[in-house]
């Protein structure tokens, strides 16, 4: 079905609240998880959403019809009424977890990532042809494997010529260890995932800074490393707040890598509309150059800049960083 794919990354600059309804517990507002891993993950509808409401605030309205969008839309996200006229160009999947920001000891923060997050994004990788012929190391529960010296410290107690194995994230206390490996695989997923001068501190210290735990104690983290804002609905009235008037929302950290995959066919049409005289369809290619690249200054790709996703955009909330890697 899809001819053309590419590999999208999003990096949360704010926290970002892509709500998963109601829940039974202390938070009223929960995040969309996955069911099988508990892993943070933004579904693929909630995706092409935001990126259509995106583009149709920044691309020119339709020529003549000012309330009517670039019909390019229609074509690459399908029509707005009369789904079953035709079908998008464009699919999303729903975005992975790749690395997750922890409070660390050293440095402010880890990034902190697990075999299983790494596995997965390699997969999703190799499926579009993106060279990723890196290897995961293993690891030990209660272990960790560090990128680099940068966020280790050395035991109390030893000498300080003894090697800095010593990583402390929250208030866990992790025996650690430097590997190459893990140094190649930052460095892939930094060159992909944050290009640019406008990331390249970020680059930088993920290169630096990225952690491998066990899938168990990644886990963890993936539950309770969330930011959970406590909201007061105030009465209009008396401005006190409301009895009741108290609930709490969680939100994906700034700083959190996402993954996912972005894949096009050729632009479809309404059945027997098409003539002669007709535009040329984009073949999927050009569908995905178009979202991503953009179709010079008069319709700017979104591949670079940010976008807003998820609820609460008045209070800043839902900022992420979009990069899209074409195959090899």
């Amino acid at each position: 079905m899809f001819e053309a794919s590419q590999l999208v990354f999003y990096y949360a600059v704010s926290p970002v609240h892509m709500g998963a309804g109601s829940a039974i517990g202390a938070i009223d507002s929960p995040i969309q998880r996955e069911v099988h891993t508990q892993h943070p993950m933004f579904a693929g509808s909630g995706l092409k959403g935001a990126l259509r409401h995106h583009f149709n605030r920044a691309w020119p309205r339709a020529e003549g019809d000012s309330a009517k969008p670039h019909s390019l839309i229609s074509r690459i996200f399908g029509p707005d009424t009369a789904a079953s006229d035709f079908a998008g160009a464009l699919a999303l999947s729903d975005a992975q977890l790749v690395a997750l920001p922890v409070r660390s000891l050293k440095g402010g923060f880890a990034y902190v990532t697990s075999p299983l997050a790494l596995a997965r994004l390699q997969r999703l990788a190799l499926q579009i042809g993106l060279k990723a012929d890196w290897s995961v190391p293993p690891v030990a529960e209660n272990k960790a494997i560090a990128a680099s010296l940068n966020l280790l410290g050395t035991r109390p107690g030893t000498a300080a010529s003894a090697a800095a194995d010593q990583l402390v994230l929250e208030a866990f206390e992790f025996s650690a260890q430097v590997n190459p490996a893990l140094g190649n695989i930052a460095g892939w997923i930094a060159s992909h995932a944050l290009p640019g001068a406008a990331s390249s501190f970020f680059a930088a210290k993920f290169k630096t800074d990225l952690v491998l735990l066990h899938d168990t104690d990644f886990a963890h983290f993936a539950r309770h490393a969330m930011v959970v804002e406590p909201h007061v609905r105030i009465n209009d009235e008396s401005g006190t707040a409301d009895d009741g008037g108290l609930f709490y929302v969680e939100n994906l950290p700034p700083e959190t890598l996402m993954a996912g995959l972005a894949q096009a066919s050729i632009e479809r049409f309404k059945k027997d509309s098409r003539h002669q005289d007709s535009a040329t369809l984009l073949n999927a290619a050009q569908v995905l150059t178009a979202v991503f690249a953009g179709q010079g200054d008069v319709l700017p790709g979104i591949g670079g800049k940010l976008l807003q996703i998820g609820g609460d955009a008045s209070t800043g909330r839902g900022l992420v960083l979009v990069q899209a890697t074409p195959s090899a």
